[in-house]
């Protein structure tokens, strides 16, 4: 536990100041390095053993999206651009089907477990939203307003930290129902329940302290609670990776944490889901 603290102690700030002061350009480069980093990891949910080949191929497939969405044109005349809408909707999509397999496990795994290409396109579709999302987030209102898109991706962060943080220690206190047994016997519904409520109490607070108009309000807190239940989804759907590939952590990357898929599995669905609301209804 005290390796877990000295870990995020260092890495929360680090974290922190990316988000608010790098320009948005250093601010892609280092999502860009995030998505190198765990499409490493991912390989060894596609082979058991880290692959060159799916991190450089990982990386080819970011490249061709940079190039089809330059960042001078990631907002034209105030409207974000097209592809990006059409990759979050494929997220959507993407974690839906994820819910699916979640709940079908350990049947529905009988399908992908021994194919290297849809794991692989798995992968994709995980990482490659995550990467958007980010950047799209951060660069919202950016040209009048530098910390407002920063405001917006803390926002995400700190739901989904309060979330994890509530499920634990009411999961250690409360749990007795296993949520997912075959997937994660370690987590309970009362856990989960418990992170919603303390990501609630989060989404709350922001209304009053961010003084959201009262037409946004609504939305807002809908918009909210998808993000945190769908967020448990990031999680259950990376444990179903790891269990298939005889894994418990994702790498060592992180003393007591493991590795960086360990630490955002729960913002790869979280990011992609709050970014389209708010594209779509709350901008």
């Amino acid at each position: 536990m005290k390796q877990r603290i000295t870990t995020a102690l260092i890495l929360a700030p680090l974290a922190v100041g990316a988000i608010f002061f790098l320009p948005l350009q250093f601010f892609m480069l280092l999502s860009a390095a995030l998505f190198l980093l765990s499409s490493k990891e991912w390989a060894g949910f596609v082979n058991k053993t880290p692959s060159s080949f799916i991190l450089y191929f990982f990386g080819v497939v970011l490249g061709m999206t940079l190039l089809l969405i330059p960042v001078e044109q990631i907002w034209v005349n105030g409207e974000v651009n097209g592809f990006i809408i059409y990759g979050l909707l494929g997220a959507v999509i993407w974690w839906c089907l994820s819910l699916l397999m979640v709940v079908t496990y350990p049947a529905s795994a009988s399908l992908w477990k021994d194919n290297k290409l849809i794991k692989g396109l798995f992968g994709l579709l995980t990482l490659v939203p995550l990467f958007w999302a980010m950047v799209v987030l951060r660069s919202v209102n950016m040209d009048h307003d530098f910390y407002f898109g920063a405001t917006l991706l803390m926002y995400v962060f700190v739901l989904v930290w309060a979330a994890d943080i509530g499920a634990y220690f009411c999961g250690k206190k409360f749990g007795k129902h296993k949520i997912a047994p075959n997937v994660s016997p370690g987590k309970t519904i009362e856990g989960f329940l418990g992170g919603l409520f303390c990501a609630m109490i989060v989404a709350v607070c922001s209304v009053i302290f961010f003084a959201i108009p009262e037409y946004k309000i609504v939305p807002y807190l809908i918009a909210s609670l998808v993000t945190i239940m769908v967020s448990a989804l990031g999680d259950l759907s990376e444990s179903i990776f790891k269990r298939e590939a005889g894994l418990k952590d994702s790498s060592n990357l992180l003393p007591g944490h493991g590795g960086i898929l360990d630490r955002i599995d729960s913002l790869t669905a979280a990011l992609p889901v709050f970014a389209l609301f708010y594209l779509l209804w709350l901008n």
